[in-house]
């Protein structure tokens, strides 16, 4: 199979551009093999404008191959140089690069000239590009006196800096003496020519320091100018200097200042050329004078600028389209505008055009026999002019060739043979330029050999395109065929693609284009042959790629980045910011899959990319870290509109720190009444950085701004400027005003009085005022200092007052006060209440009724009813002396109340008196009454003593609380047998006037349980319980020790031993399952209900305090 062209309409995606541009640099390298016979090539040659370094040795390269090895000539100026004759002049060994020692002796002058090489052998000859030597010159400037420049306050100035010629030019900058850059501005500029242009200079213009620099960045010199004076002589100076020697009407201050409209200071006229090389970088330039200064517009007439290639510079004074083509040819239109007019300046452009190659010629390998052709075409403006040459000489003059045949831009070789072997130059010229080219023509009869290594190996990531190297020569030109894994049949194209160089293209790989690939190249004189290797490898890919994170300022994030690849692969997993490096900081850590970042700032923040990178592919993901904090505090706090009772607030907003203000909250300080202390005033939504506020009277204000977002707030910002607002008579009067008496004579008024911040003014009064409210006097008003009390004295004794507390302050009143009442003081009362009643409800709660007092003789306010009760003796035992007093009070004006908690069977006494603010009045006479009996409280103790074989003796001791006269007492008691069951209960009374009992004829060696309790006319008290054993009879016990000693006994007990164990083990499973065998409840079974004490009756108490 022949070797196909890729079809040239075939489209290209972004992903194969860079594929095609590799294709074509393989297809420019197919070159002639080193070992085989060929013309000489030109592979290195110095720059056609060739400016050196007058203090370093000149070397002029000229590097060449060929085979045999070409052998190298130059010319200098269009004659032969002869190396041989000059000794400062050397060739370097296998090349033709000359070496001139001028740093020995000699000068770089003279040698300078037009040089050029050959390189030559037995097939032809190419030669180099015209070499034009010159030596860098920076000249210094030339001496010039410079006057001083004095001129009025906005006049134009130019300050020219006329650098010496140098080669190449210098770069030119304006500084002062300590070698800083002015700087220039749409005012002051430097122009394209580097003078200095002013459209109008002011006073801060005058300096004697304004310096020109010539920098020669070949020989990295610099040269100076001398230093200009300027100055600007402003308005007042010049009336001074020159009002003595004008009339008013040509007093020159009234013109110093007068604005004009735009002038141009360059270029000169209404129109100018500029004509400009294509390729080059086209630069126009206006600079205007005016007053006010100007500002350049620029327009292209009938067309456009270019977008992506036009540039401005010097604050628009300067247009730069670069890469210029014919098509910018035209007119170019600048305008210079101010607030007095507008003018513009015309600028015609022409791009000529250096000769620029459209086909250059390239090699041309034939074999005999063979036809072929070089093409030279060129282009440029004008159209230049092309002539070929043979071996380096005109083809004109050149031995004759039958088998070309010169066609203008085009040599025609048809049946060439050995002898056509030959090198060929085009030369394009024009008036701005040259290009010269060599082509060689090399014939040959060689048969194909593959160029490729033998067994190359290609690894290629699946579904990517694969390209196997095919790189061959022959002469004839071979054919190309590709096979893969050893079979018949070649490669179709339908599937593949076949280059011209012979790579072979799989567009999309895949796991089974996995194999041995053979490259087959045949032409007349054989056939060469060579296999590679293709292998596809798994694409790498992140599987867990990083997030996108928010993190607060000083806390830590992790990034993770975990990749799977190819399992021949060896990945190596990189992270960038910003796509650049990490910082080379501690805070950064990587492991495996992570990267961990430390106590997070600012700076922190960013976009992180993980880069897993192998030998065949790389892969990356990215996250953006947003680092926030709570807000910056805001700054620049400014004060506007400023009224008496309001201003405008601003701020600016310090930096969110990526996280949104919601609101700001704004504070004032007080620092006339409460310096350092800081109160709330307003908040505004975070979108507003203004805000009217609200202000009082008579306060020096400063306010500070905080920003909130979700963070939390920021440090306050910096106070603002104090504002120390006007005095205004107050707004409001004190509050909480009262009216009470200390004492029965007098009427106390208390009130809150206003803080300083509430006054609106100094001087702050209050006048208080008062009356009796049921009578028909005037107010009387008194005026005090800022105080919180007044005492009226010399009044009735708790009378109504109605009284009001109005502020002032050295500006007026405040507005007219609330009246509120109160009253004079108070005085014990006179009453004690009569027809005291009571009424026993039970034997713990009595109720007490009696008449309330009238309301004058209370002489104050009514607190309530106070009851005094004792226990003045019991009933039983008539004891004489007098217990502790108890009260009970009973609020308001109620006329009754209960009295809970009384000992029953007892004697109890009681009064009632009327309690008003001041205390108690008199007691009412001693209401008597006794409580009846109640049931005892349990005996104090119960003892079992002198226990026998049948009978036990029980001991106690009376209730410590009979509460009444004891009628008798009750004992029952019952026996337990071993299995803890009781027996039958025998009931016993026992007289009142007994503490020991026998009881007999009882079971021996038997526990039996005693309850016991007293009992009054009210019933039966709380019981007392115990338990005892009688003991055991001796001679019963001797018998049982003989029989325990018998065989068949010892045998019985151990059979009932064993019958209890297998008893006890089924209780034991039947208690783990929920089963119960509670003594306690057995017992509680058999207790006596008649035994269980009675509840005392429970009485309603009343309402008491």
């Amino acid at each position: 199979m022949q070797l196909k062209i890729m079809p040239k309409k075939k489209r290209l995606s972004a992903g194969r551009a860079p594929l095609m541009l590799f294709l074509c640099q393989m297809i420019s390298a197919l070159e002639v093999p080193l070992d085989l016979v060929q013309p000489p090539t030109i592979t290195q040659q110095s720059p056609k404008d060739y400016i050196i370094d007058p203090r370093e040795n000149i070397v002029i390269q000229c590097e060449a191959k060929g085979k045999p090895p070409p052998s190298f000539s130059w010319t200098r100026n269009g004659t032969h140089f002869d190396i041989d004759k000059d000794p400062l002049v050397t060739m370097k060994p296998g090349s033709g690069t000359l070496i001139i020692n001028i740093m020995s002796e000699g000068k770089a002058e003279t040698y300078e000239g037009v040089y050029q090489c050959t390189a030559r052998n037995e097939r032809g000859a190419a030669i180099s590009n015209n070499i034009v030597i010159r030596p860098s010159r920076s000249p210094l400037w030339t001496k010039e006196k410079l006057e001083p420049i004095t001129l009025r306050n906005g006049q134009s100035l130019v300050l020219p800096c006329r650098p010496p010629i140098g080669l190449p030019p210098p770069i030119i900058f304006w500084m002062d003496n300590s070698f800083q850059r002015l700087p220039q501005s749409e005012r002051v500029s430097q122009g394209l020519n580097g003078d200095l242009y002013f459209s109008n200079v002011l006073p801060e213009d005058t300096r004697e320091d304004y310096i020109c620099y010539a920098r020669f960045n070949h020989t990295q010199t610099i040269q100076q100018k001398q230093p200009i004076s300027v100055k600007v002589i402003s308005v007042d100076e010049l009336n001074d200097t020159i009002a003595a020697n004008l009339s008013d009407t040509e007093f020159y201050g009234a013109k110093s200042h007068r604005q004009r409209p735009p002038a141009f200071l360059t270029p000169d006229g209404n129109t100018s050329r500029k004509e400009e090389l294509r390729g080059n970088v086209l630069s126009l330039e206006c600079i205007a004078e005016g007053l006010p200064t100007p500002i350049i517009y620029w327009i292209k007439e009938d067309g456009t600028l270019p977008i992506n290639r036009t540039f401005y510079r010097n604050f628009k004074k300067t247009l730069q389209i670069v890469q210029v083509t014919e098509a910018d040819s035209g007119n170019y239109q600048c305008i210079a505008k101010n607030a007095l007019g507008a003018i513009h300046h015309t600028i015609s452009v022409t791009v000529k055009a250096a000769p620029y190659w459209i086909i250059a010629p390239q090699n041309l390998v034939l074999s005999p026999e063979e036809d072929g052709a070089l093409i030279c075409r060129a282009s440029g403006n004008p159209k230049p002019r092309i002539s070929w040459l043979s071996n380096g000489v005109p083809i004109e003059i050149a031995p004759d060739d039958p088998s070309r045949k010169i066609d203008g831009d085009t040599i025609i070789f048809s049946k060439v043979q050995e002898r056509s072997s030959a090198v060929y130059q085009c030369n394009a010229s024009n008036e701005y330029g040259y290009l010269l080219a060599n082509a060689f023509v090399n014939v040959l009869a060689e048969p194909p050999r593959i160029l490729t290594s033998a067994n190359t190996l290609y690894q290629v990531i699946a579904n990517r395109p694969a390209l196997l190297d095919c790189a061959f020569f022959g002469s004839p030109l071979p054919t190309i065929e590709w096979f893969k894994d050893a079979k018949g049949s070649a490669l179709r194209e339908d599937i593949y693609v076949l280059h011209e160089n012979g790579t072979l293209e799989i567009p999309v790989a895949q796991k089974d284009s996995t194999g041995t690939y053979t490259c087959v190249a045949r032409n007349k004189l054989g056939m060469a042959k060579n296999d590679v290797h293709l292998e596809i490898k798994d694409p790498t890919r992140i599987i867990k790629q990083p997030e996108y994170a928010v993190v607060q300022r000083g806390s830590t994030v992790s990034f993770e980045c975990k990749v799977k690849h190819d399992h021949t692969l060896i990945p190596t997993v990189t992270w960038l910011k910003d796509h650049g490096e990490l910082p080379s900081d501690g805070r950064f850590t990587v492991d495996k899959d992570h990267l961990v970042v430390a106590d997070v700032s600012d700076d922190d923040g960013g976009t992180y990319t993980c880069v897993a990178n192998t030998t065949l592919d790389n892969v990356s993901a990215s996250a953006v870290l947003s680092v926030v904090d709570v807000p910056n505090p805001p700054f620049d706090l400014e004060m506007t509109d400023q009224l008496d009772r309001s201003v405008q607030l601003s701020w600016t907003p310090g930096d969110d720190n990526n996280s949104p203000i919601t609101k700001f909250i704004i504070e004032y300080e007080d620092a006339m009444h409460e310096p350092g202390l800081w109160h709330h005033q307003t908040e505004v939504p975070g979108t507003q950085t203004t805000a009217q506020l609200k202000l009082s009277p008579y306060v020096n204000y400063s306010f500070r701004v905080m920003a909130e977002n979700n963070l939390g707030r920021s440090l306050p910002s910096e106070a603002s400027e104090q504002y120390l607002t006007k005095a205004a008579e107050p707004d409001k009067n004190p509050t909480a005003v009262e009216g009470l008496g200390s004492e029965p004579d007098n009427l106390v008024i208390t009130w809150k009085p206003l803080n300083g911040f509430e006054s609106n003014g100094p001087g702050l009064q209050y006048k208080v005022s008062w009356r009796q409210k049921d009578g028909d006097d005037e107010w009387t008003s008194v005026v005090v200092a800022n105080v919180s009390k007044y005492i009226v004295s010399g009044t009735p004794t708790f009378v109504p007052y109605l009284i009001k507390v109005q502020a002032l302050n050295d500006a007026g009143f405040a507005p007219e006060p609330a009246v509120v009442m109160g009253h004079s003081g108070e005085d014990l009362p006179m009453v004690a209440p009569g027809n005291v009643r009571v009424n026993v409800v039970n034997s713990t709660l009595a109720e007490v009724h009696w008449d309330p007092v009238p309301l004058k003789s209370i002489r104050g306010h009514l607190q309530g009813y106070r009851i005094y009760y004792w226990k003045a003796q019991s009933s039983l035992t008539r004891n004489r002396r007098h217990l502790e007093k108890k009260i009970l009070t009973f609020q308001g004006s109620k006329t009754h109340g209960m009295l809970p908690g009384l000992e029953p069977f007892s004697h109890y006494s009681l009064n009632v008196r009327v309690v008003n603010g001041k205390g108690e009045g008199p007691a009412s006479a001693d209401k008597v009454f006794n409580t009846p009996e109640g049931v005892p409280s349990a005996p104090s103790s119960l003892k079992i003593v002198n226990p026998t074989l049948d009978s036990l003796t029980l001991e106690w001791e009376p209730p410590s609380h009979p509460n009444g006269i004891l009628t008798e007492y009750t004992l029952k008691y019952q026996p337990i047998n071993s299995t803890h069951e009781l027996g039958p209960l025998v009931d016993l009374k026992i007289p009142a006037n007994k503490t020991r009992w026998t009881l007999k004829n009882l079971n021996f060696s038997t526990r039996y349980k005693f309850y016991f309790y007293a009992q009054t006319a009210a019933g039966s008290g709380s019981q007392i319980t115990e338990e005892a054993i009688t003991t055991v009879d001796e001679a019963m016990a001797s018998r049982q020790v003989d029989i325990a000693t018998q065989g068949w006994f010892i045998g019985l007990m151990c059979a009932v031993a064993l019958l209890i164990l297998i008893l006890l083990i089924v209780c034991f499973i039947r208690r783990n399952k929920g089963g119960k065998y509670p003594v306690k409840e057995k017992e509680d079974a058999h207790a006596d209900p008649e035994i269980q004490p009675m509840k005392e009756d429970d009485g309603t108490f009343g309402e008491y305090r």
